[in-house]
């Protein structure tokens, strides 16, 4: 498997993976980061948060200012269960490390400037059963994807345990397979991290999204293209889960980086999906 590696960290101590992006794509400062926080999911709480809470979501991986508004949609619906979830399957791409497979986190913990969220180890024994998964701190080190929805589980569910999954080139059907191996009952969540369409005028990239939202409710993987979402491998999968399990998928959010931040001319799309 092309960047990770069959290492557990057994002997290591303890390890905790530390923040890699904190005073970059979201505040380094607690108190900073919890009211940027707080300030996106009010924002998202005001457009109704109907329940019952979904098992899965959609969200995006941008930095605060440009996704977090979007992200926080998402992150509002599951309000409801604070309490009842115990843990996050947190899935999302490679962007740093060339990977093939599935590369779980060797950390016994992910830090972020709100503590450490504490890594999911049965669960990680778990999917390790799998050939297509392995252990890859490498992988995890300077990835942003799971990374900045750690603020948003931590102030919406509180103490839970994430399971992190880095998720390379691969067949849906193989990501479906490592999430059928951890998707508990309503005690576990899934996140799945993807933005959508890059660096297109903000009308192009609106369509282009409108086109993918319709194939992600629809459950289509074969109609989401690589161009489409960077989370792609990990989305079709989910969605090949989602069919499995005949889930409803709804989109409630779809907007551009033109819509929170920055100009129109080059853009990035963000949407979230909840699947019920």
């Amino acid at each position: 498997m092309s960047g990770a590696g069959r290492e557990d960290g057994v002997g290591r101590g303890r390890v905790v993976r530390p923040p890699a992006v904190a005073g970059t794509l979201y505040p380094a400062e607690a108190v900073a980061l919890r009211q940027a926080v707080n300030e996106a999911l009010e924002q998202a709480i005001a457009r109704g948060v109907p329940a019952p809470a979904p098992k899965a979501v959609i969200a995006p991986h941008a930095g605060y200012v440009e996704s977090g508004p979007v992200a926080a949609t998402a992150y509002a619906r599951v309000l409801p269960a604070r309490g009842r979830i115990e843990r996050v399957v947190l899935m999302g791409p490679a962007h740093r490390v060339p990977l093939s497979g599935v590369a779980v986190s060797g950390a016994d913990a992910f830090a972020t400037p709100l503590g450490e969220v504490a890594v999911d180890a049965e669960g990680r024994k778990q999917v390790l059963a799998l050939s297509t998964v392995a252990v890859s701190d490498e992988v995890h080190a300077e990835e942003h994807s799971l990374e900045v929805h750690l603020p948003f589980i931590q102030v919406v569910l509180g103490e839970v345990a994430v399971l992190p999954l880095a998720v390379g080139q691969m067949p849906a059907a193989d990501v479906a397979d490592v999430l059928e191996a951890v998707w508990g009952g309503p005690e576990t969540l899934v996140v799945l991290s993807s933005d959508l369409s890059h660096h297109h005028d903000h009308a192009t990239a609106a369509a282009l999204d409108r086109a993918t939202a319709r194939a992600i409710e629809a459950c289509r993987p074969g109609d989401v293209g690589v161009d489409r979402a960077c989370g792609v491998f990990a989305l079709r999968g989910l969605l090949v889960a989602a069919l499995r399990r005949r889930l409803e998928v709804t989109t409630i959010d779809l907007r551009t980086s033109a819509d929170t931040v920055g100009s129109p001319d080059s853009v990035v799309g963000y949407g979230s999906f909840v699947l019920t």
